[in-house]
This record gives C-alpha cells, sequence and structure tokens, in this order.
C-alpha cells in the first residue's frame, strides 16, 4: 500500500504513545491531524491547523479527509468499572469507525495491546494467533478483544477497506505514566515483589520503537485484518531489568520474594473486597499484573519483521538509560 505524503489522523494525540507517533510521522512526511483532549499537549505536537481538540465522541461528525488513522486512544489500567472501559476502548473504537466511513478513510491502524494472551502461566514466544478470545482477567483485557472485534466486522462488512492491529509490549520512554512510575512506587514502599527468583522473562519496548512501527503500518502489512506483535526482541529476566534500571537511577535494589500461588489467592481476594467497596479502589495487587510480573511472557515479532519491515532501533539498554536520567533530573 503507496501512501506516500498522506493525511493521517492519530487518536490519543495528547497521550504519551500518540506523543511519539505524531512527530515519527512528520519526520517522515505525512500530514498529521492530532486529535485528542490534552489541548495543552496537543499544542506540544501540532500547529493550530493540524490539531483536532475534543474526546472520540466528537470526531462521528467530523469533516477531515484523511487516508488514514492510528487509533492510540484508549483507557490503560488494570482495573476499573467495566462501563469506563466499554465507552472508551470499545464505543470509542465504534466512533472511530464512524469518521472513517463519514470521510473515506482507506486505513485503521488500531493500537491493541498482548494484554490479550495474559495468563497465569509461563508464554514464549507468543504468535498473534494465541489469544483467548474469553479471557475475563480484567475490564481491560476485555474491551481490547472486543474493540478488535468490532474493526474486524466493520472490514468484513465493507464499512472500512483496510484494518491493522498492532500489539505493543510493554512500553518505556520519557514521559510514560503508568509502567516504570508503578514499579518505582512499589519499590519505593515495599520493595518490587519478586517470583520464582525473578527469572521470568519479560517483554518490554522503547516507545520510540512502537511509533516507528505505527507509522509502518500505515502503508506497509496486511490492511486484510493484519496483527502484528511488537517488542523490542529482547527478551530480559525480571530481576535483571528491574537491576538494571534500579541501578542507573542510582538506587539500591529491594526485592520481596513471594509465592505466585499465595500471591494470586490474596489478588483474587482484594479485587473481591474492592469490587464491593464504596468507589470501587483500586487492589494493591490484580491477578491481571501478576500475569504480567509473575510469568514469562515473550512475543514473536517474525511477522511485525517480515510484512512490515519493522526493526527495533532503540536498545532496551539505551531505553532504560534514557528513562532512568530523566527521572533522575526531575527528582
Amino acid at each position: 500500500m503507496c501512501m506516500s505524503g498522506a493525511r493521517v489522523l492519530v487518536t490519543g494525540a495528547s497521550g504519551f504513545l500518540g506523543g511519539y507517533v505524531v512527530p515519527e510521522l512528520q519526520r517522515h512526511g505525512f500530514e498529521v491531524f492530532a486529535a485528542g483532549r490534552d489541548t495543552a499537549a496537543l499544542a506540544q505536537v501540532a500547529d493550530s491547523e493540524h490539531r483536532v481538540p475534543g474526546d472520540l465522541a466528537s470526531l462521528r461528525t467530523r469533516d477531515l479527509p484523511v487516508d488514514a488513522v492510528i487509533h492510540c486512544a484508549a483507557l490503560s489500567t488494570p482495573w476499573g468499572p467495566w462501563k469506563d472501559f466499554r465507552e472508551a476502548n470499545i464505543e470509542g473504537t465504534g466512533h472511530v469507525v464512524e469518521f472513517a466511513r463519514r470521510n473515506g478513510v482507506r486505513r485503521i491502524v488500531h493500537v491493541s495491546s498482548p494484554s490479550v494472551y495474559a495468563a497465569a502461566r509461563d508464554r514464549i514466544a507468543i504468535r498473534e494467533a494465541d489469544v483467548d478470545r474469553s479471557n475475563r482477567l480484567n475490564g481491560y483485557i476485555r474491551s481490547k478483544i472486543a474493540a478488535e472485534d468490532l474493526l474486524l466486522e466493520a472490514l468484513d462488512a465493507g464499512t472500512i477497506p483496510e484494518v491493522v492491529i498492532v500489539r505493543p509490549r510493554g512500553l518505556i520512554g520519557v514521559g510514560d505514566p503508568s509502567l516504570v512510575p508503578r514499579l518505582l512506587d512499589v519499590h519505593a514502599r515495599i520493595g518490587v515483589p519478586l517470583f520464582g527468583g525473578g527469572d521470568n522473562l519479560i517483554d518490554v519496548t522503547a516507545v520510540e520503537n512502537v511509533a516507528a512501527a505505527l507509522r509502518l503500518a500505515v502503508t506497509e502489512g496486511n490492511g486484510a485484518g493484519g496483527v502484528y506483535n511488537i517488542s523490542n526482541g529482547d527478551p530480559r529476566r525480571f530481576r535483571e531489568l528491574l537491576t538494571t534500571l534500579l541501578e542507573l537511577m542510582g538506587q539500591t535494589p529491594r526485592f520481596r520474594p513471594m509465592s505466585r500461588r499465595a500471591a494470586w489467592t490474596l489478588a483474587s481476594v482484594l479485587e473481591g473486597v474492592c469490587a464491593v467497596l464504596p468507589g470501587r479502589p483500586e487492589p494493591a495487587l490484580t491477578r491481571y499484573t501478576l500475569s504480567t510480573i509473575a510469568y514469562s511472557q515473550t512475543l514473536d515479532i517474525t511477522r511485525a519483521r517480515e510484512e512490515l519491515g519493522y526493526r527495533p532501533e532503540v536498545t532496551l539498554d539505551d531505553a532504560l538509560a534514557t528513562v532512568a536520567a530523566h527521572l533522575r533530573a526531575s527528582a
């Protein structure tokens, strides 16, 4: 698919990933329209002519002929009311589909999540088809699976000519609002939980590499519903990864050995209690969190390499060093 100089709308452009995708596209000659709710953040990545302020629902009636949409906007959290996930991730994707239909968009590139592979067991070299579509571990996973299904249904119905789905694993980079900050917060309070000696393999991805993969997905890949795993292709043992990051930040790693079985039972109890408390506060530990840090989970990125031409240019060591330096300077 050739779209040299194409016009691309990026949803969630005021968020972490979107803030990297917009300049990545601009550097490669695309005309980029940045959509998002945070007007101040939009002003950092696009001029007034190319800013599209508002929520996803506002896109339904917007006339903005573009060739492609990169749909980054999502509610990504391990805990929350199903209503919030449904509105943000399923209905929000529906708004993007309607925008695309209304404006004759050729391709939607959808940012999904490897959370769809989450399970209480080790999984190595996971391929794109290895999804349990009945996974009910949390509302986020359910909503991301449903959003993928919605897009594929729109593709089958001819509403959208082309759909590409990208599943990037564990984004790290300057501006990361969740992964590294959550780990550092736990480390500061009680020490990082360690399961099985911390030998489980973890795949993470420099956010710059994810932005490059999404740019490639605009013009390359299988538009007939192609799905692509994205990571740095450099799995590390959990203890090694955290030790490297903490030492780069000048901190002494503190780990708290835990039993997987006991932690899973505790997480189940905490989820049950928090689900009935006023305001449904987030549990201190969730089963979803355990599925990501207590077990090995690595992705097979062969398809992305072969069909998108994806190459992770920013190494994991460089990404960790950049994040650590930024956090130390900001402390």
